[in-house]
């Protein structure tokens, strides 16, 4: 589902008529965040949260952070709930043994990097995670979550839509006060352009790491090529302009939501829309573990990897996770 257009503007009517809900949704959330009795586990966990609903760049921030935290010395163990896969867990990712319509498309890409452990009950994943050796483990989203202790939390937000008009859903797309949920974050990582990130509106107190996604070096050369473009992320809109910053020709670009099946049906269309135009099918890393077998050898993928400002920053922030 697409964000409505008014919880990005400043002021408007159905922002105003819904605030009563937005008040009330934000005093649930507070509840339940204070009624929690969160346990503390043997092993510190890093949360990879957001205050706003939908996609902030959550995955892309979480495989930097396994990567760095491995370059430190730690085994890191994501665990995930697993959106959109039937698997209640807990149970550890196989991409070899699951799909995404088991376990969801954000850990099979994850599991590339690191043992992945997918949970309804984050707790459990937790244990679990645990018993399998972590040194550390990383929540993949959780941040409102009052089951585990976490000992390090961030908080993503994309720089480009900030916050937003600052109200809670339904009003707004924020799950809490901005300020109420920044109180209990240790960092905020801000996702955007160079001037996407000068234009970020919030001040914040806590440590702010400003990061880019760059494209990943994979040896093609996307200057003049012709391609058909589909994206099921939370805005896939910049997977596109990523694409046209490369020099690669769009001839058509497919929207859609956010973990949208890829079925047969939509991808024989793609397919034959590519073919009449003399063009190749491209996507994301997150969109291609759910393509079917028979396309994934005809479909390219444009990895994209966080980029940070101030990396020696985070680096250090992340060393004071002993293993």
């Amino acid at each position: 589902m697409q964000a409505p257009r008014f919880w990005f503007r400043s002021r408007s009517w159905q922002a105003a008529l819904l605030a009563p809900l937005g008040a009330l949704y934000a005093l649930g959330t507070a509840r339940r965040i204070s009624r929690g009795q969160p346990r503390k586990l043997a092993v510190p966990v890093i949360c990879v949260g957001n205050i706003n609903a939908g996609g902030t760049g959550k995955t892309p921030t979480v495989i930097s952070l396994v990567q760095k935290l491995i370059e430190l010395g730690h085994t890191p163990v994501v665990v995930s709930r697993g959106y959109g896969g039937a698997l209640h867990g807990p149970v550890q990712v196989g991409p070899q043994n699951h799909t995404a319509a088991d376990v969801g498309d954000e850990p099979l890409l994850l599991a590339a990097f690191c043992t992945v452990v997918v949970s309804k009950s984050r707790l459990a994943g937790a244990h679990m995670a645990d018993q399998l050796g972590a040194s550390v483990v990383l929540f993949d989203d959780g941040f409102q979550d009052p089951s585990v202790h976490k000992d390090l939390s961030f908080v993503v937000v994309d720089a480009k839509r900030g916050f937003g008009n600052g109200r809670c859903l339904p009003a707004g797309p924020l799950r809490e006060p901005v300020q109420t949920g920044l109180a209990r974050a240790d960092a905020l990582i801000t996702i955007g352009s160079e001037t996407e990130q000068e234009n970020f509106a919030t001040t914040v107190s806590i440590p702010r790491y400003q990061a880019t996604l760059e494209p990943l070096p994979t040896g093609m050369d996307w200057g003049g090529t012709r391609v058909l473009a589909f994206a099921g992320i939370g805005h896939p809109e910049k997977f596109f302009n990523t694409l046209k910053h490369l020099g690669a020709e769009i001839i058509h670009a497919e929207a859609l939501a956010d973990h949208q099946p890829l079925t047969q049906a939509l991808m024989t269309r793609l397919s034959a829309d590519a073919k009449r135009h003399n063009a190749r099918l491209v996507t994301t890393e997150k969109d291609a573990v759910r393509l079917p077998r028979s396309f994934r050898q005809e479909v390219l993928t444009l990895p994209v990897r966080l980029q940070f400002a101030n990396e020696s920053a985070l680096m250090a922030q992340l060393d004071k996770l002993k293993p």
